[in-house]
Formats: structure tokens, sequence, C-alpha cells
């Protein structure tokens, strides 16, 4: 491969994960599933409890963001993508801004994607890390209390 062959592979891998952005934001989920490879993954490291942790091919994708739109009402700002030195690597951080549908609660996350694509630019592995305390703090309505047990101290 030529410099202009990775140049044009890795922009190409980019392109993908800003349309996966751009597409999960405006909640078409049925466009966003075509940038995927029919088994591509999608993983999940930190899912809580009730939220698999891999999901696998297009059809389990679709089910798994199919209410996605009517959960959160979000856009995904600070993209920063980090060159790795396979072309087809995308490591991507970014945010999401917005709010939890059920609740009007505002949903505010910090991302860590690290995404591989194939040779046709089609996401073949989606690692996702994102805090589910977030997620759960967001969806949980006002009128649950907060409680203290529910926290997590590190030392004395």
């Amino acid at each position: 491969m030529t410099a202009e062959d990775d140049a044009n592979r890795r922009a190409a891998a980019q392109h993908a994960v800003t349309e996966h952005l751009r597409l999960t934001a405006a909640g078409r989920t049925d466009e966003w599933v075509t940038l995927f490879a029919p088994d591509a993954v999608l993983e999940f490291p930190f899912a809580p409890a009730g939220v698999p942790r891999r999901v696998t091919g297009r059809d389990a994708l679709l089910a798994h963001m199919s209410n996605f739109p009517e959960t959160f009402d979000v856009e995904f700002v600070d993209l920063v993508f980090h060159e790795a030195v396979d072309p087809s690597l995308v490591i991507a951080e970014f945010r999401s801004t917005g709010t939890a549908r059920p609740t009007g609660k505002p949903y505010e996350q910090t991302c860590v994607s690290v995404v591989r694509t194939d040779d046709n630019a089609l996401i073949t592995h989606y690692l996702d890390y994102w805090n589910p305390l977030v997620a759960i703090e967001a969806l949980t309505p006002h009128e649950v209390p907060s409680e203290p047990a529910r926290g997590v101290t590190f030392g004395g």
C-alpha cells in the first residue's frame, strides 16, 4: 500500500465513524446499520446489567439500537480522531450532549471508541467505551431518591 492508499483508507474509516455519530444522533437507525458489515460486532465493555456486552450482525444491531431515538435526544460534539498505524483502525474521542427523553434529565456522556473497518470502509468491530452510570442517572426518574449506598468510595 502506498501512503496515498493509507490516507484514503484512513479518511474513509473516519468518515464511517462520523456518519455513525450523525445517523445515531438523528435517530436514523435503518441508514445507520448500513455502515456496518453484515457480521459486524458492537461491544460495550462497561455495559451495566441488562445491557448486552456484545451484539453481532446487522439484524441484532438494528434491534439493539431501535429504541435509541426514543431514549436519548443527543448530538455528538468535540470529535477527535487519534491516528493509528493501521489506517482501517479509528480511535475516536467525543462527547454526547442532550437529554434522556423519558425523564427530561441531561445526558452528558464522554466516549472513546475503537473502530475497525474493512476494505469497503464498513465497520466490522466497534468497541464503545462509555460510562453506564451517566446513562443510568439520566434515565432514573427525578422522584427516585439517590442512595448513599449506591456510591463508591476509594480509600479510607
